[in-house]
């Protein structure tokens, strides 16, 4: 298993290295995902005048995309991979959380855009603040940082 892990890393920053940004990067790739987290707030700052790093906190929009779907990198911000929910189910079409299938223990997310943005936003009851852990042992020495996924069956497509 960590011998699978480190290839896929390597061949992630050979790639980025000989064929340049990647579109998807595959977060838990990163020996320090927080460190690369805060390159692309830093980066994000730099590009809009006024803003203060310390004033710029991390959002993310959930897509409904695979990373092969991915053919051009976001705008602003990055596209991550390979996170998965444990005790929850993820239900693609309508971009929520949802009861896990029996037996079923973790599921794959969708690709994540995360983002840098000037202010912090107002906390919704409809949103859950889902932490990310690089190991599944959840202490705050593995803790990378949070996304927000939308839960509850309010707005929910028929």
């Amino acid at each position: 298993f960590w011998f699978t892990e480190m290839i896929e890393r390597n061949a992630q920053f050979h790639s980025w290295c000989f064929n340049g940004r990647p579109h998807v990067f595959w977060m838990t790739g990163f020996f320090n995902p927080q460190g690369f987290l805060t390159a692309m707030r830093q980066e994000v700052t730099r590009a809009h005048k006024g803003w203060a790093l310390d004033q710029v906190v991390l959002n993310n929009e959930m897509t409904k995309s695979t990373k092969d779907d991915i053919t051009a990198p976001p705008p602003e911000g990055v596209f991550v991979h390979g996170l998965f929910l444990d005790g929850a189910g993820w239900d693609r079409r309508n971009s929520r959380l949802v009861e896990s299938p029996a037996k079923v223990l973790s599921a794959p997310l969708p690709v994540i855009r995360i983002f840098a943005e000037n202010q912090v936003m107002a906390k919704d009851n409809k949103m859950y603040e889902c932490p990310i852990y690089k190991k599944p042992r959840r202490t705050d020495l593995t803790f990378i940082a949070t996304v927000v996924l939308r839960h509850g069956t309010a707005d929910v497509e028929k």
